[in-house]
C-alpha cells in the first residue's frame, strides 16, 4: 500500500477502507488488518488509524471493542442515509436491485414532495423549479449537464414542499440519483421524453394542481422501475 497523504490522513484511510469494504475486498472471511499493520501499511499514526476507525463505526460498517478487535458489520446495518456510504455503494459496480430499491424509496417520498410543493411553492421556489427544467431542455441535445440539470430538478423539488424532513434528504437524494438517472435515461433511450415529463411536472406545480403532481410523480418514478426490471429479467 502506497502510504497517504500528510493531509486529512483519518478521512482519507476511512475512504480507502470503507471503498474496500463495500467492494467486497474486506469481509467476514477477510477481516480488516489490525490497527498496527493498517499503520505499518499506509505509513500513519496510530491515532489516525483510530480517527478513521471511529468514522466508519459512526457509519456502522465497522465496529470495534475491547479484545474484539476491528469487526465488519452487516450490510443491513450501514447508514445507508450516509452520502458517502451510498457512494461507495454505488461506485462500487452496484447492481440494479440496488438502485431498484433507492427508487422505490423516491417513490415513497418524491410524490408527496411533489404534492406539498404544489399547495406551498412561493414564486421564488417555482421559479428554481423551472429554471432546472430549461436547463434540461437546453441541454437535451448537446449538453453533458443534463443529468446534472436532471438532479437539480428533483432537489427544487424538495426544497419547494416546504417540509425541513425531505429538505434533509437532498444529499442522498443528490447522490442515488447521479447514479440512477445515468442507468434509466439511456435505457429509455429519448431524452426529450424525459424532459417533456418534467415540464408537466413542474406544470402542475406552478398550477397548484395538487392530485395532477403527485400522479406525475408516481407515474415518473414508477416508469424508471420498469425500466431496471426489464433490464434486470
Amino acid at each position: 500500500m502506497a502510504p497517504l497523504r500528510k493531509t486529512s490522513l483519518s478521512m482519507q484511510l476511512a475512504d480507502e477502507l470503507g471503498k474496500a469494504i463495500i467492494s467486497g475486498h474486506y469481509n467476514s472471511a477477510h477481516a480488516l488488518p489490525t490497527e498496527a499493520k493498517l499503520c505499518e501499511q499506509y505509513n500513519i499514526s496510530r491515532t489516525a488509524v483510530r480517527e478513521a476507525v471511529k468514522m466508519l463505526a459512526a457509519k456502522g460498517i465497522i465496529s470495534s471493542r475491547p479484545r474484539q478487535g476491528i469487526r465488519i458489520e452487516d450490510a443491513d446495518n450501514w447508514n445507508l442515509y450516509d452520502p458517502q456510504v451510498l457512494t461507495w455503494m454505488l461506485d462500487s459496480n452496484p447492481s440494479l436491485s440496488i438502485l431498484k430499491e433507492f427508487l422505490e424509496m423516491r417513490l415513497a417520498i418524491e410524490p408527496q414532495a411533489a404534492a406539498l410543493a404544489a399547495q406551498r411553492a412561493d414564486s421564488e421556489s417555482i421559479a428554481k423549479i423551472e429554471h432546472a427544467w430549461k436547463n434540461m431542455a437546453a441541454s437535451v441535445d448537446c449538453d453533458s449537464n443534463f443529468h446534472r440539470y436532471d438532479i437539480d430538478f428533483h432537489l427544487e423539488l424538495l426544497n419547494a414542499s416546504g417540509n425541513r424532513f425531505l429538505r434533509q434528504l437532498r444529499d442522498f437524494t443528490s447522490t442515488a440519483l447521479n447514479v440512477s438517472v445515468r442507468y434509466t435515461t439511456p435505457i429509455k433511450g429519448d431524452t426529450h421524453m424525459v424532459v417533456e415529463a418534467h415540464k408537466n411536472l413542474f406544470l402542475a406545480v406552478a398550477n397548484g394542481e395538487v392530485n395532477k403532481a403527485r400522479a406525475l410523480s408516481v407515474s415518473m418514478i414508477e416508469e424508471a422501475i420498469a425500466l431496471i426490471e426489464q433490464v434486470n429479467r
